[in-house]
């Protein structure tokens, strides 16, 4: 499916049609961007498949602050949903040393080249690398990723991550919807 546009308005169908897909392929494992926790409370809980919740890294706005509040990660764990919150896979450390130094790092290179699809297939790709990475997620083995352009859910993606130390092993298997970019 292609949105017209991309953002928030899409998040109900983005979640209507990645929950269609965890039952016809069988998904048990779903990663979703949450900022706020708007997207992971639209989210049901399905039986038997783990959803894990990525917001920004802890300090991604102001130094020891996550724009995700207390009250939501414990919303979020009453719902059966594991929240994770690690440094950016496609930025991360280097961001701070080319926002330093300048230039450009290769995973930046990785990132601009995943926003050719779009923002949300960047942010697909980047939280799912980080909850393999942190052990919530098998890699390289079907998991489903939701991600979005600024607030809310509008790409969702079948797809396999690898660990950031061999993040090129990554592998998307299916696009089930994206907005069209402007």
């Amino acid at each position: 499916m292609y949105f017209d546009s991309p953002g928030k308005e899409n998040t109900a169908k983005t979640i209507e049609l990645a929950v269609q897909a965890v039952k016809d392929y069988d998904i048990r494992h779903v990663v979703l961007a949450t900022t706020t926790g708007y997207t992971a409370q639209c989210f049901p809980s399905l039986e038997g498949v783990t959803v894990v919740c990525v917001p920004h890294a802890y300090g991604f706005k102001e130094p020891g602050k996550n724009e995700l509040s207390d009250e939501t990660i414990q919303r979020l764990h009453e719902k059966g949903f594991l929240v994770y919150a690690s440094s950016h896979a496609l930025s991360g450390a280097e961001r701070g040393i080319t926002g330093k130094f300048g230039g450009v790092s290769p995973v930046e290179v990785i990132a601009h080249t995943l926003r050719f699809f779009g923002q949300g297939m960047k942010v697909c790709v980047e939280i799912a690398v980080m909850a393999a990475d942190g052990g919530l997620i098998p890699p390289n083995i079907p998991i489903l990723s939701i991600g979005g352009t600024g607030r809310g859910a509008d790409t969702a993606v079948i797809m396999r991550a690898a660990h950031a130390n061999h993040i090129l092993d990554t592998k998307i298997d299916r696009i089930l919807c994206k907005p069209l970019l402007p």
